[in-house]
């Protein structure tokens, strides 16, 4: 495996071949290697689940050795585009994914695209990338802000949670977060009293937690992910803002960001994820199976997607018998995404993967445990989902 650490220089823009100059079929797991996304998210975990693709898959397509590059963003879109080009024209990548943080998301989805790369995102949230920002060659797998917001504040409206006021990361997804489900909240009755933007890698969130509390509101939404969301928690409860009845609604949690609060904390909380691995006995044999592959990182719907789009993209590359940009594309579009991460899935022409979303309710559970949550409800992909005709983007014909 061939790793690319820092900065890389931009070059002329220039089409990817249809194979690599050396032979090999090359794949970029490009992501947050170091920081508040590395564990979930990106990390050695994504790295893993792709490598076990590749494994699987049996090494090779259509003769060709598949080889796997990877580095780290540092949450930089300038870093990030800057990697995606350096790969495409000296290292000849033909797909990069991972991609977690939605501003480098964009960053990338864009250089790797000018340059006919096909890119892939499961980490970065925001609905933009298969919106007004959508590309020809840019995919988005497993979540966004439109499907989060539905699931998660549905369920907290229903349940009393009326008024809300928001935790926001201030960057891109965060602010499309909070503007999604602040409307799904709007649209069943609710009403949205504030909000504060906190900066990315935010370690004391007293102030904003104070001006939540000063709110009134009933919910607090944490419009935020990664260490952010576990420290808003951690805090929200050493403030006492869940003894005096206010309700979290993570916006966006992984069963690693609950395994590091401890159950207790984050008993009872809701969210919604694309994926669980306890839910039956396919997602079950898969979580087993990468727990040996990666050291035991935990199997979130991040992770799972990684492997089930590689899967999906050699699938491609191997019935089109080549690894041309568009011919590929076509193949990912016409052939339904059917397996233990998204049953009867498909990949729309802007560019989203439609499928499943399931939300959960934390439990309690043995430290060390990676069973923390239920599933309390299946959303259907169309309901998830805005229908294709809303989606914004500029390729879908009207």
């Amino acid at each position: 495996m061939k790793a690319y650490l820092g900065t890389a220089c931009a070059l002329a823009l220039v089409g990817s071949p249809a194979f690599a100059a050396d032979d090999a079929v090359k794949i970029g797991v490009l992501g947050d290697m170091s920081g508040v996304y590395a564990d979930g998210f990106s990390g050695r975990g994504a790295v893993a689940a792709v490598q076990m693709a590749v494994d699987d898959f049996g090494g090779s397509v259509l003769g060709h050795k598949i080889e796997i590059l990877t580095a780290d963003h540092q949450n930089k879109p300038d870093v990030g585009s800057a990697i995606a080009r350096k790969w495409a024209d000296e290292d000849h990548v033909t797909m990069i994914t991972d991609m977690t943080n939605s501003a480098v998301a964009l960053a990338i989805q864009k250089a790797a695209s000018d340059k006919k790369v096909i890119n892939i995102t499961t980490g970065g949230a925001t609905a933009d990338l298969t919106g007004k920002a959508c590309t020809k060659y840019g995919i988005h797998y497993g979540y966004d802000t439109n499907a989060l917001s539905v699931g998660t504040a549905t369920a907290m409206v229903k349940s009393g949670g009326k008024s809300w006021y928001f935790i926001t990361a201030d960057y891109t997804f965060g602010h499309t977060l909070e503007q999604t489900t602040g409307d799904t909240v709007k649209a069943l009755g609710g009403t949205v009293l504030g909000s504060s933007a906190a900066p990315l890698a935010t370690t004391d969130f007293s102030s904003y937690l104070l001006a939540a509390q000063s709110s009134g509101a009933q919910v607090v939404g944490l419009a935020n992910a990664g260490t952010d969301t576990i420290n808003s928690i951690k805090q929200a409860h050493e403030f006492g803002l869940t003894d005096q009845g206010t309700k979290l609604a993570g916006m966006l949690v992984l069963i690693s960001d609950v395994a590091s609060l401890g159950t207790e904390t984050a008993k009872g909380l809701q969210f919604t994820v694309g994926w669980y691995w306890n839910s039956d006995d396919q997602n079950r044999a898969w979580a087993a199976r990468f727990a040996k592959a990666s050291n035991n990182a935990a199997p979130t719907f991040p992770h799972a997607a990684d492997y089930s789009l590689t899967i999906a993209y050699l699938n491609a590359v191997k019935a089109v018998g080549s690894t041309d940009p568009d011919k590929v594309r076509e193949q990912l579009g016409r052939a339904p995404i059917d397996d233990f991460f998204a049953r009867g899935g498909r990949i729309r022409a802007d560019g989203l993967l439609e499928h499943d979303m399931y939300l959960v309710k934390v439990k309690s559970a043995p430290a060390g445990s990676w069973d923390v949550a239920t599933v309390e409800q299946t959303i259907p992909g169309n309901v998830a989902y805005p229908p294709l005709e809303r989606s914004g983007c500029p390729l879908v014909s009207k």
